[in-house]
């Protein structure tokens, strides 16, 4: 992934002053669903050139339970070249006494990457802090002085759940002469609001009393309930390369002249990488071999260098040494597709489960992540280059669904990702089932996977067999297995399908009636529990639209007969739909079931209805059938 600034705590040098935080001066709204208070939180940007950034952070978070250790941990996120000063933490107990201070020198320095970097210029220092007791209060304060002018953070009062904050302002100081763009993105739910002081060159932003957002069932990611200002500066420095940022255009010109340009270099080696391929057919079926190439000789590592952490490794480096991150990875499948006369663009994204896109009326610097587009007769291929499982010319959730921007020549163009449909995003499962008289039941399944569910399940390819095994019979805990054989798993790449077989035995599936059984109509389904919340304050989010088809036969055992059955179901709402049908056929009772979800982004005054929808579903799934011996 891309290098995206972060800032631990942040403030303004003239309020550092003695202050304790007695955790009982906490008003109760900002307690409520909180694992952790910021006090006060301050950042000041001095914007003294164009090659020179000073912020003074000041932070004091009190924290009020385990789950929040781990936020409040003081942690400075910086690059080479940037200068660290007048750090100073200290920590006070419960009543606001001081329990101790800390220095830059008790700080630990690492690479700054939670899944291991081979080479990085970004590092992290923290400090290891392991409390004795709750609440404790983290006061933070340090200085850092950045020569990368491009990534001015966006200020918003929390990104976590279950954080509240009193207060927190934003100052800015611009001595550079340059333009500083700003624009303030409100709550769409009036979750919160700005304050605004000043103007022009010195301004401030300022939040008050925001409660904590609970990560309730289906609650949106933070970031889209709580408002947001955005900066950039119009000139800007990055490892000290020069550029504008006043529109897309020109900062796509800058980008692709700067960082893509020095590393889009072909060798011999590549070009007979291509050669030997022997490609033949459609521009789609050339891209298609290229790519699943690609795949079988590369795997992903963090790689973090390179004009600050943003420009990609060169290609020859890549396919020497078979690694890199999205950007290496993407850049090497660019260049093989050039050395195939393939034209391709380089796109820069924001990976994220909640969609996030970018403004098109407000340029700046953004995304986390790279992936590849190529223009062919059948319209855009997309390839995600860090997987070496996924399909061909497919995305997953964190990147549909949202715009992205392509780096052209000409600059940058915001293009539209896919967005799947329901019926893309599909389960199907098709299970034979034979009923035994001591209440067992045996049989097998086959089960298969698409779209964004297909990208659920693709993780399961790097288990172990029993890891597999266990995570298929967790999935399903509804049945009380006594047996069960994963018998095939298969990636379809081809088909961009996730597929596996089971043969199994569940015991206690069927009840006793006298001489009789009852047993539920749907066997594997998730043990979703809704609940009716009268006092929801949050919106809530189907993230994405799926369906789900199951085609069930069940053979019941010799002497029985299907004595009585459920009328079918059929039922809509704005949230989705659901049917489910039976036929008898002799010994056996064929059950269909397709479940329809819309996404969608509701208000909170419709979770409950919602929940109303989801346990009727439930309580259909759950419908009895009776079997009796033939008389």
């Amino acid at each position: 992934m891309m290098k995206m600034f972060t800032i631990g705590a942040i403030s303004l040098a003239s309020v550092y002053y003695a202050q304790s935080y007695p955790a009982s001066l906490i008003s109760e709204p900002l307690k409520k669903n909180a694992s952790a208070v910021i006090r006060n939180e301050q950042t000041t940007l001095e914007i003294n050139k164009i090659d020179e950034i000073v912020y003074k952070n000041f932070s004091a978070i009190t924290v009020l339970n385990k789950d929040a250790v781990t936020y409040a941990a003081p942690k400075i996120f910086y690059e080479k070249g940037d200068v660290i000063s007048d750090v100073k933490v200290t920590i006070y107990d419960e009543k606001g006494a001081k329990i101790k201070s800390f220095s830059k020198s008790d700080f630990s320095d690492v690479a700054s990457n939670s899944q291991g970097t081979f080479y990085s210029d970004n590092r992290v220092m923290f400090l290891p802090y392991t409390p004795t007791s709750y609440p404790y209060t983290v006061e933070f304060s340090y200085e850092q002085k950045d020569h990368n002018t491009v990534f001015i953070p966006d200020y918003t009062p929390f990104t976590n759940f279950n954080l509240s904050l009193e207060k927190s302002s934003f100052n800015i100081v611009n001595k550079s002469g340059i333009n500083l763009r700003s624009k303030i993105y409100e709550s769409p739910f009036q979750y919160a609001t700005a304050k605004t002081l000043g103007s022009g060159n010195n301004v401030s932003y300022q939040f008050e009393n925001i409660p904590a957002i609970n990560d309730e069932e289906l609650v949106p990611n933070p970031a889209k309930i709580l408002p947001k200002i955005s900066f950039s500066l119009d000139q800007f420095s990055l490892v000290g390369r020069k550029g504008e940022i006043t529109s897309w255009k020109d900062f796509g010109l800058w980008y692709y002249n700067n960082l893509l340009t020095p590393v889009s270099t072909s060798t011999p080696q590549i070009k007979a990488e291509i050669t030997a391929l022997k490609l033949t057919g459609t521009t789609e079926e050339k891209v298609k071999k290229i790519y699943q190439y690609m795949q079988s000789k590369t795997r992903y590592i963090f790689v973090a260098l390179g004009i600050g952490g943003w420009q990609p490794m060169m290609p020859d480096e890549v396919q020497k040494k078979g690694y890199g991150d999205c950007k290496g990875l993407t850049n090497y499948m660019k260049t093989l597709l050039d050395e195939a006369g393939i034209p391709s663009h380089y796109v820069i994204i924001n990976s994220n489960s909640s969609a996030v896109s970018f403004d098109k009326d407000f340029p700046k610097m953004g995304g986390n992540h790279v992936i590849l587009v190529v223009p062919t007769e059948k319209g855009n291929v997309w390839l995600e280059n860090t997987s070496q499982e996924m399909a061909f010319n497919h995305l997953s959730y964190s990147t549909t669904d949202r715009n992205a921007l392509a780096v052209k020549p000409t600059g940058i163009e915001l293009i539209e990702t896919p967005s799947y449909t329901a019926q893309q995003n599909k389960e199907k499962q098709i299970l034979t089932l034979q009923l035994h008289e001591d209440k067992t039941v045996s049989g097998k399944g086959n089960f298969m996977f698409t779209g964004n569910q297909y990208d659920s399940n693709l993780g399961l390819m790097s288990l172990s067999a029993k890891e597999k095994t266990d995570a298929i019979k967790s999935q399903y805990s509804v049945m009380s297995f006594e047996n069960f054989d994963l018998l095939e798993m298969k990636n379809d790449r081809d088909n961009t399908a996730f597929l596996y077989d089971i043969n199994f035995k569940a015991t206690n599936f069927s009840k006793a009636v006298g001489k009789s059984f009852i047993f539920r109509a749907v066997p594997f389904y998730s043990n979703s529990f809704y609940h009716q919340d009268e006092t929801r304050s949050l919106p809530f989010e189907n993230r994405f639209a799926y369906e789900d088809e199951y085609e069930i036969s069940y053979k019941v055992p010799a002497g029985y007969i299907i004595e009585d059955i459920p009328e079918n179901g059929n039922f809509s709402s704005d949230f989705g739909n659901y049917t489910l049908s039976f036929e008898k056929k002799d010994d056996q009772l064929l059950v269909k079931r397709i479940i329809h979800i819309k996404k969608g982004m509701y208000s909170k005054d419709r979770y409950n209805e919602y929940v109303n929808f989801r346990k009727k579903i439930m309580n259909a799934d759950n419908s009895k059938i009776l079997i009796s011996k033939k008389s």
